[in-house]
């Protein structure tokens, strides 16, 4: 999804447009359709979402999505639930969690609810790897502000003697 801003204007570095008001101050719909008329075909979700057909369909054959509904000519009809689930999944994917652990938990969110001890675990898990990950990141960050701000001063000064 883009946000586009009327030809002829530019916005300001704070992040407003030109007419004062932020671009992303309204969220956008939840979803392109009103529940009970949201059938979408595979190409338009994979346009929503920016999966291609090949992975939402991989993504059906695998366990990760429920079996999607058929139109009577066999076409798929995604939902917004479906698109809320791809959504998560999405998430799921940002955090570095195994396609096998994505599996697991789908299976267990068709099981019920009496598998939220063993759904908790597994996000717990996840949680603890991006937290870690997060903490790697931050360090990096300080590694890159910590050489940025040699090559300022360098550059200010003329000398320039780090050699890593």
């Amino acid at each position: 999804m883009t946000v586009t801003q009327p030809t002829g204007t530019a916005p300001q570095q704070t992040g407003e447009t030109a007419t004062g008001s932020d671009i992303c101050a309204a969220p956008p719909p939840r979803h392109p359709r009103p529940d009970g008329q949201d059938r979408y075909t595979i190409s338009e979700v994979a346009a929503f979402t920016g999966l291609t057909a090949h992975t939402l369909r991989w993504y059906e054959r695998i366990g990760l999505m429920d079996h999607i509904e058929r139109s009577h000519t066999g076409q798929r009809r995604y939902t917004n639930r479906d698109l809320d689930w791809l959504d998560l999944v999405g998430k799921l994917r940002l955090t570095g969690m195994p396609v096998a652990d994505m599996v697991r938990y789908a299976q267990l969110v068709r099981e019920g609810d009496t598998t939220y001890a063993e759904r908790r675990e597994l996000l717990e898990a996840t949680r603890r790897d991006v937290v870690a990950r997060i903490a790697e990141l931050r360090d990096t960050l300080a590694v890159l502000d910590r050489k940025i701000g040699f090559y300022t001063a360098a550059a200010c000064s003329g000398t320039g003697e780090e050699t890593s």
